[in-house]
C-alpha cells in the first residue's frame, strides 16, 4: 500500500477517532507532510519506537501504541508463557500516562496481566520492576532526551533489559503483521477492571528500589565526614528523576541537596530549556545560575526518564564546566575500581563494558587495574546482554557499564542504564574526593596526567524526511563501497564494517562503519537509532591537552566537510 493509500484509509475509516482523521484532514495539501507520516512504520532502533506526536503510521499515537503492544501480545500468546504479565511506566511526556493506559488494556483484552505504575516512574525502576515482579515483559512510554514533540515505547524482556536480536525482530514482524488496526484487541476501562487483570503499583516497589541502590554505595563514611558542608545541585529537567534522586541521596546522608525550582516539577513542553538532554550545555543555564549563588561543590542532571545523568564541576577560576559523558565514566572507573580494590572485591573475572564510541581513557583505565574491559555496539540493551551471558557462563563478573552518552549502570539489579544509582555513585565520588582536599575537577586531570590526553567530539548531521533518510544511507554505502585511505595527512591503519566485521567479541551486525588511524586516533559513522540523524564519532590523544584540542579540532573540521561534500 502506497503512502497515499494509507493516509485516505486513516481519513475515510471510522474506526479511526474524529480528532485523528481532522488532523490528517488539515494536512490534505501538504504532500511532503503525507509522505512523512505515512511512507514507514516506527521502527525499533537503539531505543525502541520512538517518533513525533501525531497522526500516521510513522507517527507516536494511540493506534501506533496498540498496534505495536497487539504484536508484543501476540508473541507472548504464541510462545505459550504460563500466567504472563507485563510491567508499565510511563515518564512526563505529553500522552505518555494515555499511551501506557492504552498499552494496558490491548494487554488486558489479549489475557495478559499488567502491572501499571500509577505514576510517572524512571525507566530503571521498569527494568528493576520487571525482574522484581517476575514479569514476562516490560513497557516503557517515553522519548528519553528528545524534544517535546516526540514521545516513544520501549520493550524489556523478562531479565529486564531491552529487547535485541531475534525477539526484537520477531516482535517487530508481529506487529507489522498487523494490517488492519481494527484487529488490535483492546478493553474499555470498565471492562478492564472487570476483568481483574490490571494491578497498579505503587511505593512498595519504590521502596526495594531504593534498598538496592544502598547496596551499591562504596564509601558511607566519607559522605557523613564531609555532609555539613556539601552541597549539591540538582535539576530533573522537568522529568521523573526528582523523587527518586533526591530520596537516595539524602537517605545514603547527604543534607544539603538544592533542586532547580524551575524545573523540579513535570512539564511536558520541557519550557525552561530547548532540549531536556543533559549531553546540552543550555541544560544546565540555570542550575548553574543556582550552583553559583549557592557555591555548591557539584551540579547534576537527569532526563526525563531519568536513564541519563551529566555533571558539572567548578575549575580553578571558580566556573562551572560541563563533563563529557566520556569523562565522566572515566572518573567513575577510577573511583569504582579503586574502591572496590582497597575492598579487595576485584578479582580476575571483573569487567567493564563500554561501547565501540564510547572515549578509550576507561578501557586503559581498567587495564591499569588488571580488569578486563569490552566494547559492544551502540546501545544499552548490547550492554545488558553482556551482563546476562556473564550470568551464564561464569566467566565474567560484571563491574560497570557505561556509553558516552551520558548512560551507566553499576550493580547487576536493573539492566538499563540509571541516572538515580549514577547520581548516587558521583556524588559520593565527589565527596571522596573532597575528603581527600581535591576537586572533581583536581581528579579529571589526575587522570589525564597518569593516564593520556584523550579528547572526544561528535558530530550529528540531519537527514529528515524519506529524501534525507535515502540521501543517509547513500553516503554510507559509498564509503564502505570505497573506504577512506587517509584523513588529515594520516593513513587509515584499520577499517571496520560492522555489516561484516568480527573482533574478538561476537557483535550483531550493524550498519556502522569504524576508522583508526595511524596515530590511534579514530572515527566512526552510525546512524541514529531514535532521530533523522547520521551520527559521526571521533577521538584523539595528545601528548598535552593542548595537543589534543588542535588535534580533535582539526578531525572534526575534515569529517564536516565530508560530510557535507
Amino acid at each position: 500500500m502506497s503512502y497515499q493509500e494509507r493516509y485516505n484509509q486513516w481519513v475515510t475509516d471510522q474506526f479511526f477517532d474524529e480528532e485523528t482523521r481532522t488532523e490528517l484532514i488539515s494536512i490534505k495539501d501538504n504532500h511532503k507532510e503525507i509522505e512523512d507520516r505515512f511512507y514507514k512504520d516506527l521502527e525499533f532502533g537503539t531505543g525502541g519506537l520512538r517518533g513525533v506526536i501525531g497522526a500516521g503510521t510513522n507517527r507516536m499515537n494511540r493506534y501506533t501504541v496498540g498496534r505495536a503492544t497487539q504484536g508484543l501480545a501476540n508473541y507472548i500468546n504464541k510462545n505459550d508463557i504460563a500466567d504472563p504479565s507485563v510491567a508499565i511506566a510511563y515518564d512526563s511526556r505529553r500522552f505518555s500516562r494515555e499511551f501506557a493506559e492504552e498499552a494496558s488494556r490491548v494487554l488486558n483484552a489479549n489475557n495478559i496481566k499488567v502491572y501499571l505504575f500509577e505514576e510517572l516512574r524512571p525507566t530503571p525502576e521498569l527494568s528493576f520492576a520487571v525482574r522484581e515482579l517476575g514479569a514476562t515483559a516490560g513497557i516503557v512510554i517515553t522519548a528519553s532526551h528528545n524534544p517535546p514533540e516526540y514521545n516513544g515505547y520501549k520493550v524489556y524482556w523478562n531479565d529486564g533489559a531491552q529487547v535485541i536480536s531475534p525477539i526484537a525482530e520477531e516482535l517487530i514482524a508481529e506487529a507489522n503483521s498487523i494490517q488492519n488496526f481494527s484487529d488490535i484487541k483492546c478493553l474499555t476501562g470498565c471492562e478492564q477492571k472487570d476483568k481483574g487483570l490490571l494491578q497498579l503499583l505503587d511505593k512498595d516497589i519504590d521502596d526495594k528500589y531504593i534498598e538496592k541502590l544502598k547496596t551499591v554505595s562504596l564509601n558511607g563514611d566519607v559522605i557523613k565526614e564531609v555532609a555539613d558542608s556539601f552541597k549539591i545541585v540538582f535539576t530533573p529537567l522537568h522529568g521523573t528523576g526528582n523523587i527518586p534522586v533526591r530520596r537516595i541521596l539524602s537517605e545514603i546522608g547527604f543534607k544539603h541537596i538544592l533542586v532547580v525550582p524551575e524545573q523540579e516539577l513535570p512539564d511536558a513542553d520541557f519550557s525552561t530549556v530547548k532540549y531536556p538532554n543533559p549531553e546540552e550545555h543550555e541544560a544546565f543555564t540555570l542550575a548553574i545560575e543556582l550552583a553559583k549563588k549557592e557555591n555548591a561543590d557539584l551540579i547534576i542532571g537527569t532526563d526525563p526518564d531519568a536513564d541519563r545523568v551529566g555533571v558539572v564541576i567548578k575549575n580553578p577560576e571558580g566556573e562551572y564546566m560541563v563533563l563529557t559523558g566520556n569523562q565522566t565514566g572515566a572518573l567513575l572507573i577510577e573511583y569504582i575500581l579503586s574502591s572496590l580494590k582497597a575492598q579487595g572485591r576485584l578479582n580476575s573475572k571483573s569487567t567493564v563494558i563500554d561501547t565501540i564510541v564510547t572515549g578509550k581513557m576507561g578501557a586503559k583505565i581498567a587495564e591499569a587495574f588488571g580488569v578486563k574491559s569490552i566494547s559492544v555496539l551502540t546501545g544499552f540493551k548490547y550492554i545488558a546482554d553482556k551482563i546476562k551471558e556473564f550470568e551464564t557462563t561464569g566467566e565474567n563478573e560484571f563491574v560497570f557499564g557505561y556509553e558516552e552518552s551520558y548512560g551507566y549502570l553499576a550493580g547487576n539489579f536493573v539492566r538499563d542504564k540509571d541516572a538515580v544509582v549514577t547520581s548516587m555513585l558521583i556524588c559520593e565520588m565527589a565527596a571522596y574526593y573532597k575528603k581527600r582536599g581535591m576537586s572533581l575537577y583536581e581528579g579529571l586531570m589526575e587522570l589525564y596526567n597518569k593516564y593520556g590526553f584523550y579528547k572526544e567530539a561528535l558530530i550529528s548531521a540531519a537527514f529528515k524526511g524519506k529524501e534525507g533518510m535515502e540521501n543517509m544511507k547513500a553516503l554510507l554505502n559509498a564509503m564502505r563501497a570505497k573506504p577512506l585511505q587517509e584523513i588529515n595527512g594520516l593513513k587509515v591503519a584499520e577499517f571496520r564494517d560492522y555489516m561484516t566485521y568480527q573482533g574478538p567479541v561476537k557483535l550483531p551486525k550493524e550498519n556502522v562503519l569504524f576508522y583508526i588511524l595511524e596515530d590511534k586516533s579514530w572515527f566512526c559513522l552510525r546512524p541514529s537509532g531514535t532521530e533523522p540523524k547520521l551520527k559521526i564519532y571521533c577521538s584523539v590523544q595528545g601528548e598535552t591537552m593542548e595537543q589534543a584540542v588542535i588535534k580533535i579540532n582539526t578531525l572534526k573540521q575534515s569529517l564536516q566537510s565530508l560530510v557535507q561534500q
